[in-house]
């Protein structure tokens, strides 16, 4: 059993909780993938999807900042529980979508379950020091960061393959057994997912609650590096508006379009392990962050460039190896940076940020992709990723060696 792995074989509560997390995503695509080719039939009208991912990202972006703070004050075992019941009651709205006119039940029932996952992530982020050792703790990253990867690979080709072959209605039926099984994935977890809380801490009220976060990243350099080096590659998110065409492009269609994004997901799910050697040394992670963020941006600078498809999904798979890898070299080092009472507000504010980077970046493509080639939506994607990491990188070369501030 390779090192990296065997934390899943040796800690019970971190296998279930990471199997809750799988579960968890992989819902999602089954969810998503069939409501993205039903509501245009039923409507006429492509812009349904769009209206869907908008929903989807935009209210996360906004409760994210409260949500982190509520992962610091009450316990995360119930706050992951009850998000996954709500998404899982929020699938059943989905049953009703039956035709044009009950089309928006749709945005409602995914504007709910954004609701339940902005309590998820930074609740489920926040508690992964907590029920592993401090020695497991890279290793346990590794595997935690390919959950995502693995997911967007398997949960949407498989939500693809269901809906196709029994209809979107047994998809959502999936989806739900799958929450409610995350749910009891979760229960069976029997190591606190936080550090016990000061007399009065749970009584503090959010906006001074969040504050006191802000101000702890504000007065940290390391940590307002660390909590933006996310956005670099949410800003060259948008590239994804324009898979379709490429794999037009190529001549492909749909098949190619679909292995674009299988693709992407396997380049997600390796850069986590290949990674792992730069978590355990603490004085490659300046640089490791900053050759993550280029090597994204040069990927699909590349592919704006190729003739041959083989070659794009080769970039692909390069350029989210890198994003997979930035992510999880980022959420270890706020780990081991930040302590557990404010933990879940400062994970909160970086995928806030993250977040907030990808919804602009894909409104700006969505906005742009009619009037101008899709070369030129991918170079000037990949450009600014590129120019955020040379800019990232000189601005924090003071802080490579900089001991961490944990208090």
């Amino acid at each position: 059993m390779p090192p990296t792995l065997s934390v899943l074989t040796r800690n019970r509560d971190f296998r279930r909780l990471f199997a809750a997390e799988l579960v968890v995503f992989g819902a999602d695509w089954f969810v998503m993938v069939p409501l993205l080719v039903l509501l245009p039939e039923l409507t006429g009208h492509g812009f349904w999807g769009g209206l869907v991912l908008a929903v989807d990202t935009g209210i996360n972006a906004l409760l994210l900042p409260y949500t982190g703070t509520v992962a610091d004050r009450l316990d995360r075992r119930r706050i992951l529980i009850a998000a996954n019941l709500a998404s899982l009651v929020a699938v059943l709205l989905l049953f009703a979508v039956r035709s044009a006119a009950t089309a928006p039940l749709a945005l409602v029932a995914i504007g709910a379950m954004a609701v339940a996952k902005a309590f998820y992530q930074p609740a489920s982020t926040a508690a992964l020091p907590n029920v592993v050792d401090p020695a497991d703790l890279p290793a346990a990253n590794a595997i935690a960061g390919s959950a995502w990867g693995t997911m967007t690979v398997l949960g949407a080709s498989l939500g693809g393959v269901v809906s196709s072959v029994f209809g979107p209605y047994v998809s959502f039926s999936v989806t739900a057994a799958c929450l409610a099984l995350a749910s009891l994935l979760t229960a069976l977890v029997r190591r606190p997912l936080q550090a016990g809380r000061a007399a009065g801490a749970e009584r503090a009220r959010p906006g001074h609650a969040l504050l006191e976060a802000l101000r702890h990243i504000a007065a940290r350099p390391r940590l307002r590096a660390l909590v933006t080096v996310k956005s670099a590659v949410g800003l060259g998110n948008g590239v994804l508006t324009v898979f379709p065409l490429i794999a037009a492009t190529h001549g492909v269609g749909e098949l190619g379009a679909g292995l674009l994004f299988a693709v992407r997901g396997a380049g997600a799910l390796v850069g986590p392990f290949v990674m792992r050697p730069v978590l355990a040394r603490p004085s490659w992670l300046f640089t490791g962050l900053a050759l993550s963020m280029s090597l994204y941006g040069l990927g699909y600078l590349g592919v704006a460039f190729t003739p041959w498809f083989p070659l794009v999904l080769l970039l692909v798979f390069v350029a989210h190896f890198a994003g997979g890898s930035n992510w999880v070299l980022s959420n270890f080092a706020l780990q081991a940076e930040v302590p557990d009472r404010l933990r879940g507000r400062v994970f909160a504010t970086d995928m806030m940020l993250a977040t907030l980077a990808i919804a602009i970046s894909q409104l700006g493509a969505s906005a742009v992709v009619d009037h101008v080639d899709q070369r030129t939506v991918l170079a000037v994607c990949g450009l600014i990723t590129v120019v955020y990491a040379v800019g990232w990188r000189l601005a924090t070369r003071r802080l490579a060696g900089a001991a961490p501030q944990r208090g």
